[in-house]
């Protein structure tokens, strides 16, 4: 596991802290969306489908701040969106850092090598890369040619400059499982902390649909993975029992409120990857969110999902308390052989529900509502 010791030891002390004050419900990662728009549009990605005006919106440096100090996370990562494309993004990371919290900023890597000079290096900040294979694979991912060279190329420059860098990788139901070997060991190469990798979530709004894994897929997929892996130098910067978790071996129900979601409209009812509907403040959100009808065998939009933003928080917490669990794993790695664990019924999931079209209705009314009125200001002065 690459996840630094002096990380390990604040995020376990603060899960610790938690289960001292009996909080069953606390957030582990702040998800920091300060924009939506993106520089690339991926075929599998659900967030950049909102019309102008909401693309053209983002959050001051002051709401992310205040958003960072209301929730309280350890980490916070920082996905998008491209949040390299915010002007003021080197303003928000650091305020962040100088918070001694672990910041995770997501990126594609197309601007990176060009806006190094606005971060320091420092143990709090880590530069997570988008790559979802090697080139041809990861081009077609993105649906443009030359994007891993350039990603690689920044990658290259941001290790020799001192930072901290993950790869970030998600995989589909295109993915050849020797293809992903294969890509890990040239991660390897990189110096590069580890990569994150995690199953893509079946958004609704994504332009392709016919690519996501089903559960068993899922972990049909990940055990042909680690089982070419055995004898290879691969690092995964994730806990040992979210990988266990990944390959049928552990079957855990999510955490929506591990990793809440502060984006343009507030805070993101229920988790990072469904909208549907949005809290004034992180207290709202947690006090009022209806939690339980969330989840795998509970809502038929997560019926599929094994996404880390949702499971990671579940494994950490389940590492914390049973260590010993943990470290079998981590000293014998996944078991690829043996019977997976039960599946969760889907017998009584409720039925999804469509709202996207509804927020984007309000949100339009509510962005020309704003520019009404900043004109009518604009004319009284």
């Amino acid at each position: 596991m690459a996840v630094p010791l002096i990380q390990q030891l604040r995020v376990g002390a603060y899960i610790l802290k938690q289960k001292f004050k009996k909080n069953d419900r606390y957030p582990l990662v702040l998800m920091l969306e300060p924009l939506f728009r993106c520089n690339l549009a991926c075929p599998g990605c659900g967030k950049i489908d909102y019309p102008k005006p909401i693309l053209d919106r983002r959050l001051s440096v002051e709401e992310c701040l205040d958003a960072v100090d209301e929730c309280g996370a350890p980490m916070v990562s920082i996905p998008g969106g491209e949040p390299l494309i915010h002007k003021e993004i080197d303003q928000i990371v650091e305020g962040i850092v100088a918070r001694k919290k672990f910041v995770y900023l997501c990126t594609n890597a197309l601007l990176l090598k060009k806006k190094l000079d606005l971060f320091t290096p420092s143990p709090y900040l880590t530069f997570s890369i988008h790559l979802d294979g090697m080139r041809a694979e990861h081009d077609e991912a993105v649906d443009q040619e030359g994007v891993f060279d350039k990603a690689v190329e920044a990658i290259k420059e941001a290790v020799k400059r001192g930072f901290r860098v993950t790869v970030n990788c998600t995989l589909f139901n295109n993915a050849v499982p020797e293809n992903v070997a294969e890509f890990f060991d040239h991660v390897s190469t990189l110096g590069v902390e580890g990569v994150t990798v995690s199953p893509g979530y079946a958004y609704e709004r994504a332009p392709a649909q016919d690519h996501f894994l089903r559960r068993r897929d899922t972990k049909d997929l990940f055990r042909d993975v680690f089982r070419r892996g055995k004898d290879r130098n691969w690092v995964f910067n994730q806990s040992t029992l979210f990988l266990d978790f990944l390959a049928g071996n552990q079957e855990y129900n999510c955490t929506p409120w591990g990793n809440p979601t502060r984006n343009i409209f507030g805070w993101q009812r229920p988790c990072y990857l469904l909208g549907e509907g949005y809290a004034n403040s992180f207290t709202e959100l947690m006090a009022s969110t209806e939690w339980d009808k969330y989840g795998t065998g509970r809502y038929e939009k997560c019926a599929n999902c094994m996404v880390h933003c949702g499971f990671e928080p579940t494994a950490v917490v389940d590492t914390v308390s049973h260590p010993l669990k943990a470290l079998k794993v981590w000293m014998r790695g996944v078991d690829t052989e043996k019977p997976m664990a039960p599946e969760i019924s889907l017998k009584n999931q409720r039925p999804a529900e469509y709202v996207f079209e509804k927020q984007v209705g309000q949100f339009m009314g509510d962005v020309h509502e704003s520019d009404g009125k900043s004109k009518e200001v604009s004319k009284a002065g």
